[in-house]
C-alpha cells in the first residue's frame, strides 16, 4: 500500500519543515509514503470561505485518482489512540487498498464536493490546531502507527 499526505500550501515554518522531513525519512521504512503539496490560492481577495474552500476543492480533486481511498484530517472525524490509529492502518492494508490518500484542507476546511469523496474523516483531536502544525502531527502518528505494528519500541502504553 502506497500512503499519500496531500497538502494545501507550502509549510512556511523552517522547525516544521524540519520534523516533517525527519518522520517522511523514518516512514521510508515501513512505507512508500509522498507529500504532495498543492500551492495556495493566488489573489484569495474578498473571496468568500465558500470560494476559497471550492477553488481548493478543484485543485484537491485534480491530484486524486479515482481509485484512492481518501481520508479526510477533519475535526469532526473519528478520533484514535494511537493503537487505534495503527488498527485502523492495518485493516487499510488488509483490504488491499493500494493507494490511501489523507487530506489537509487549507484554512477554511472542505468543500462538499471533497466530503463527498471521502472514504473516512480522521480528527486528530478535537482541539483546532494551525493546518501546517497538522502536517507534522500526522506524520508522527503515522511513523508511530508502523512502529506499533511492527512492535518496536518507540510507543510506550502505561
Amino acid at each position: 500500500m502506497n500512503i499519500k499526505l496531500l497538502v494545501v500550501g507550502k509549510t512556511d515554518e523552517k522547525y516544521l519543515q524540519e520534523g516533517i522531513a525527519t518522520y517522511e525519512k523514518r516512514l521510508s521504512h515501513y512505507v512508500n509514503f509522498e507529500l504532495v503539496v498543492i500551492p495556495a490560492l493566488k489573489d484569495q481577495k474578498g473571496a468568500s470561505p465558500d470560494e476559497i474552500r471550492n477553488r481548493e476543492a478543484a485543485l484537491i480533486a485534480r491530484q486524486l485518482e479515482k481509485s484512492d481511498a481518501v481520508v479526510l484530517l477533519d475535526e469532526h472525524g473519528k478520533e484514535h489512540t494511537s493503537v487505534g490509529f495503527a488498527q485502523y492502518l492495518q485493516k487499510q492494508m488488509n483490504s488491499g487498498i493500494r493507494q490511501l490518500t489523507f487530506v489537509v484542507g487549507g484554512a477554511f476546511g472542505f468543500a462538499p464536493s471533497i466530503h463527498q469523496m471521502a472514504k473516512d474523516k480522521v480528527s486528530l483531536s478535537q482541539m483546532t490546531f494551525n493546518h501546517q502544525m497538522v502536517r507534522l502531527f500526522f506524520v508522527e502518528q503515522l511513523y508511530r502507527a508502523f512502529t506499533i505494528l511492527k512492535g518496536e519500541p518507540y510507543h510506550n502504553e502505561g
